[in-house]
């Protein structure tokens, strides 16, 4: 899905366009370049290249290159950002999130419960749009923290291809050692109470797979390290608030601000969430908050390093440049067209 939020705006402005696909998936991309090679697209205008952080340095200090895209973790995001707009190009890269979703005492909590999962637990986690945190207000706890505890220990985990799955493993040992540690530090410095465990398991026939089950941790302090972390796995934390004024606050103290949303049947209580939230993609009744193609995909804070995101206007003009032509023309010059 990433390199088409940029790839179709470069070449339709009028630019050539190389992808470099992260090491750990490239598979993806190798297929949609086979199709693109397929439909015709004369040679050199769409470009793969493979590589880790050598390809991506010669991308950013090559002269040709005019223009970055990036989405990734807010550090390597900060340092392409970096050494792109050093070296004089423009640039435009996304960067980690830290999604919290506020519940509302009126929402729907079957509907709620239900979506809920599918963004926390959706792809396992690993999307820059999951639902990472919920902060219940008033009576909302004691429901939805029941409801998303069985959803979330009901969810059926294996190979994806499998009938009835829903979620897969996670992409690597390396992500899986490291989504186990964020949990076991907050259980260990009692900043978070492990109300769900994931760890521990494995899909049926699949013993050697990087499995991490749908996890969820309550009472999550706001200020610890696990709840300003991006997890980027299946793990959902509990916050909880008395008022939406509070929630808001909790939604507006992380350094993120990809994606918050709110659950309501309130009409009041989303038009203060939408005005008052601190974040570029603002979901109502929405559980990832992804916008249509023909709007820009928005990111502030630590989650966001430019001035023009991808998609709509703003790729188009992150893509072209502007030119301004002034002329005169007195009535006894000739003029010949």
């Amino acid at each position: 899905m990433i390199p088409l939020w940029f790839l179709p705006y470069a070449v339709a402005t009028g630019n050539a366009f190389i992808l470099k696909p992260s090491e750990k998936v490239p598979m993806t991309s190798a297929k949609m370049f086979a199709l693109i090679e397929q439909a015709g697209f004369p040679n050199g205008v769409l470009q793969l290249v493979n590589g880790s952080k050598e390809t991506v340095d010669a991308l950013l200090d090559h002269p040709l290159v005019k223009a970055v895209s990036f989405v990734g973790s807010t550090p390597v995001a900060k340092y392409i950002y970096s050494r792109a707009t050093a070296n004089g190009k423009r640039a435009q890269c996304q960067g980690g999130a830290k999604n919290p979703v506020v519940i509302m005492p009126d929402a729907d909590m079957d509907m709620t419960t239900r979506i809920m999962a599918d963004s926390a637990f959706g792809c396992a986690g690993q999307r820059c749009l999951a639902a990472s945190v919920a902060i219940t207000v008033g009576e909302a706890r004691t429901s939805f923290t029941e409801m998303i505890a069985d959803a979330a220990s009901s969810r059926v985990v294996g190979y994806g291809l499998d009938e009835g799955v829903q979620m897969g493993p996670v992409i690597s040992a390396e992500s899986k050692a490291r989504i186990e540690k964020i949990i076991a530090e907050g259980e260990r410095t009692g900043s978070a109470k492990v109300l769900v465990d994931g760890r521990g398991k494995a899909a049926s026939g699949y013993d050697d797979g990087y499995w991490i089950f749908p996890t969820v941790l309550d009472e999550v302090q706001p200020t610890s390290d696990l709840a300003r972390t991006e997890i980027f796995g299946p793990v959902l934390s509990l916050m909880h608030a008395a008022d939406i004024e509070q929630a808001i606050e909790l939604v507006n103290s992380r350094a993120f601000g990809n994606m918050a949303c709110i659950f309501t049947d309130s009409g009041a209580a989303a038009r203060k969430f939408r005005n008052e939230a601190d974040a570029g993609n603002v979901g109502i009744n929405i559980g990832v908050a992804a916008p249509m193609a023909y709007f820009p995909f928005s990111g502030w804070n630590e989650s966001f390093f430019g001035d023009l995101h991808g998609q709509g206007r703003h790729g188009v003009e992150f893509y072209t440049q502007t030119k301004v032509v002034v002329e005169r023309w007195p009535k006894t010059w000739s003029r010949t067209f």
